[in-house]
């Protein structure tokens, strides 16, 4: 798989990426995103891109960290927070408090000690 420079942020990722908006939810359970995840690894996709609304509120990201285990190393993670996780409207927006509360909670759910992007 073509690798490229992004930007000037030093990180090199697959020309192809995976997007994970599919994986859990109704759309594509436990068994059938870790299918996707490890054909898309084994073909030298390196970009991996989620967000902590995907699935059921977190469920792609939880999915994610189990499947990913050794292989984390060998990509480059993007999660993006800000929209709704709860019926309240409470945990969302842009603040840095909030921001780093949902970093935290997707680092839990992601099962790493870090976020590439």
């Amino acid at each position: 798989m073509e690798q490229r420079h992004l930007g000037r942020s030093g990180l090199k990722v697959s020309l192809v990426g995976l997007g994970c908006n599919n994986f859990g939810g109704a759309r594509c359970n436990f068994e059938m995103s870790r299918r996707v995840i490890h054909q898309a690894l084994d073909l030298g996709v390196t970009h991996i891109d989620t967000a902590d609304t995907y699935g059921a509120r977190g469920e792609c990201e939880e999915i994610l960290g189990k499947c990913l285990g050794d292989r984390r190393k060998d990509v480059v993670l993007v999660t993006k927070c800000g929209q709704p996780m709860d019926d309240a409207g409470v945990k969302r927006g842009a603040s840095r408090r909030y921001i780093l509360s949902a970093i935290e909670a997707s680092l839990k759910r992601l099962n790493t000690d870090y976020i590439d992007l």
